[in-house]
């Protein structure tokens, strides 16, 4: 599922940010913004931080309780401003909505993405996290019933959660698998994202290396299964294989992603990167 990042949502820069190591990560907190479901995310932004005079927009993401559509707020590992004395254990989504006569009115979309948001954080922190409404930690009546019912209940889906395709059957992916490089959470990805958006601009080490030369690694495990990268070619045919994430490397990225049924968001996190290194070659 495609997450909008802040550049696409035309968010503002924050004031400051201070992250959170996954280790602290223990909650998923859900919200509701208590308006219309036709707010934006800058908007809401823009009351945090000119009226309540926070850092920035106050939730780690945000979805629209009509269309579904998921946004970036804060993100994983920067500290919120959702729920006092909470923020540091607690993710914090809000979805975009009120209640009307007492009925929130969440489609099955917003549920769906909602649901896909907290299985993807419980991959990323290693283990389940406690999923609890705003009103256990606060005096409020958010995330508003039906949501908070719905919470309680475990966050069914009618007709079940669509199962992953596995990966279909073909050659043993070449070579020795390598391990994701980065922390968890992180991943390969612009400049101009969070600090776990690892570009290869600033070269950066992790596990021995730069991160250039991890980024090169990934790419040149591609050319192992049979794609065509590299100057000239026909994936990062302008810069080569130079281990600095822009453009063609996001275009390489949702190219592969959408060969093995993956999220197409153009990171290269750790299901891109294992999925290179471990999947059969089609």
């Amino acid at each position: 599922m495609d997450i909008i990042s802040r550049a696409e949502w035309g968010a503002r820069p924050p004031e400051h940010r201070d992250t959170v190591p996954w280790s602290k990560r223990t909650v998923f907190m859900g919200h509701y913004s208590a308006a219309s479901a036709t707010q934006t995310p800058r908007e809401i932004q823009d009351y945090h931080m000119r009226v309540k005079g926070w850092s920035d927009i106050g939730y780690n993401f945000l979805i629209n309780s009509i269309t579904g559509d998921l946004f970036e707020g804060r993100g994983w590992t920067t500290l919120g401003a959702h729920c006092a004395g909470h923020n540091t254990e607690a993710i914090g989504v809000c979805v975009i909505g009120t209640d009307k006569a007492g009925r929130q009115d969440v489609s099955d979309a917003a549920r769906r993405a909602f649901k896909w948001l907290y299985e993807e954080a419980n991959d990323r922190k290693g283990r389940k996290l406690t999923l609890l409404g705003h009103r256990d930690r606060g005096a409020t009546k958010c995330p508003g019933d039906e949501i908070y019912t719905w919470l309680k209940a475990g966050l069914p889906i009618v007709g079940g959660t669509p199962t992953p395709k596995p990966p279909a059957a073909g050659k043993p992916a070449p070579g020795t698998p390598i391990a994701f490089p980065l922390p968890s959470g992180w991943y390969f990805g612009p400049a101009s994202g969070p600090d776990y958006s690892v570009s290869g601009r600033h070269e950066r080490y992790f596990k021995g290396r730069t991160d250039r030369a991890w980024l090169r690694e990934w790419a040149t495990q591609l050319s192992r299964r049979g794609w065509s990268v590299g100057k000239g070619r026909t994936w990062l045919d302008q810069h080569g294989n130079d281990g600095v994430y822009g453009p063609e490397y996001r275009a390489l990225a949702i190219a592969f992603q959408k060969d093995q049924d993956l999220r197409q968001d153009g990171l290269i996190g750790v299901n891109t990167w294992n999925a290179a290194f471990r999947n059969p070659v089609r």
